[in-house]
């Protein structure tokens, strides 16, 4: 499968899986996906996470924080808004409270219940393989 992890759609490059480079050393330089909007100066670090639902708030803190330097540093870079954008829910469905507001930060149309859908989908797959 040749997937292409730079995308120009628009005047906004899409970059999946990549690092970003930067001037300083930023340790944690790699979410998920960056969307960044040059006609906009904006850019949209988004990092996603299936977990425990017992752990999606300690999680989302944790992305918020581990991003604050690279959220800086790029807006410092490509003289921009920039912001950290954390998508994370739980493995049986739970969200976090913030998850909506986060999602409509997107520019593609994505609804919490359909990531909830998906991820149960999923979840009772892997258990299914398990127990076979």
């Amino acid at each position: 499968m040749n997937l292409k992890r730079v995308l120009n759609v628009n005047g906004t490059t899409i970059m999946w899986d990549l690092p970003v480079v930067t001037d300083q050393t930023i340790l944690a330089n790699r979410p998920n996906v960056v969307l960044h909007e040059k006609g906009e100066k904006a850019c949209l670090l988004n990092d996603i996470a299936i977990l425990d639902d017992s752990n999606i708030n300690t999680k989302e803190t944790e992305k918020l924080s581990k991003y604050q330097d690279l959220e800086n540093e790029v807006s410092r870079m490509w003289k921009g808004r920039t912001k950290i954008v954390p998508v994370i829910i739980g493995a049986l469905g739970t969200i976090t409270k913030g998850l909506d507001k986060n999602l409509r930060l997107l520019p593609y149309h994505v609804l919490a219940i359909e990531l909830q859908r998906n991820t149960l989908i999923n979840t009772a797959h892997i258990i299914g393989k398990v127990l076979g």
